[in-house]
């Protein structure tokens, strides 16, 4: 079955605003842009993202799988964004069954831009089942130091959360969107048209500039990856819902401090090198 076809309708990432600093004086800066993205499948109307534009199909395409409405990459045929309509018009090759219904409930999540999700958070939790994976402490370091050494819309405009895949220290896809739900969902998307191999999460790593929510959890569950890394926190849902999965949460992570909330076994720990770090430091 050939992969479905998609428009690469990427939009400008910033645009240029006049603003007033504390003296008074006139800058011209550059902010994030934010747009309405109106989703159709099979000309029905589903959901209305607020998006940066970066990379909108692969955004679409993992919505759908995230949402558990399209099982396999392979049922959707075509995805073309307008963005002079601001449009995203999905073409399934057999349609989804049963779509009003799967869709009729809708949680609104603690995403940047509220985020919504269909259907209850914590269905078929339990039915997923994680690859066994370890991470080394010193591959934590590395990921860290690649996500503070890459260019990001965030250093230039402010304002956006950034995603990330890793297999190990290897940064495998980086994207940015005004909210870490949409984040999370381009690069769900861009896993499903790497084939079996990207999709296997045995040996990836998420990581979020953003907090650890339940949703967050719960996304990177569904897409086989059982390590997620955060510079922000985790919410008390996000830690139960680990805890139950069995999935790896690392937090605070910056630099070299960090805080392992749930499968520390998944994390090999080498105390030597956040010790070679304290006496560098004077302590």
């Amino acid at each position: 079955m050939p992969l479905p076809f998609l428009t690469h309708a990427r939009a400008p990432l910033t645009c240029e605003v006049d603003a007033v600093n504390e003296y008074g004086e006139p800058q011209q800066i550059s902010i994030p842009a934010e747009r309405a993205l109106t989703v159709y499948v099979d000309k029905r109307e589903l959901v209305t993202l607020m998006t940066l534009g970066a990379q909108p199909e692969l955004l679409v395409l993992g919505f759908l799988r995230n949402q558990r409405l399209v099982q396999s990459v392979d049922e959707v045929e075509s995805i073309t964004v307008d963005w002079e309509v601001g449009a995203a018009a999905v073409k399934t090759r057999q349609g989804i069954s049963d779509i009003e219904a799967r869709t009729s409930k809708r949680v609104v999540t603690t995403g940047c831009g509220q985020g919504s999700v269909f259907g209850d958070l914590m269905a078929e939790v339990d039915r997923l089942v994680l690859p066994e994976a370890r991470l080394t402490q010193s591959q934590l370091y590395g990921i860290v130091n690649v996500i503070r050494l890459q260019e990001t819309t965030y250093k230039s405009a402010g304002s956006v959360h950034g995603c990330a895949l890793f297999q190990g220290e290897e940064m495998l896809v980086f994207v940015e969107d005004v909210g870490r739900h949409n984040a999370i969902d381009t690069i769900a998307g861009w896993m499903w048209l790497q084939g079996r191999q990207a999709m296997s999460g045995h040996d990836k790593v998420f990581y979020t500039t953003g907090r650890l929510t339940s949703e967050m959890v719960i996304k990177s569950a569904q897409m086989g990856v059982p390590i997620v890394v955060s510079r922000s926190g985790i919410t008390q849902m996000g830690y139960e819902v680990a805890q139950r999965l069995g999935l790896c949460t690392i937090g605070r992570a910056t630099n070299k401090r960090f805080l392992c909330y749930s499968a520390p076994e998944r994390l090999r720990l080498q105390s030597e090198l956040a010790g070679a770090r304290l006496q560098a430091a004077g302590r």
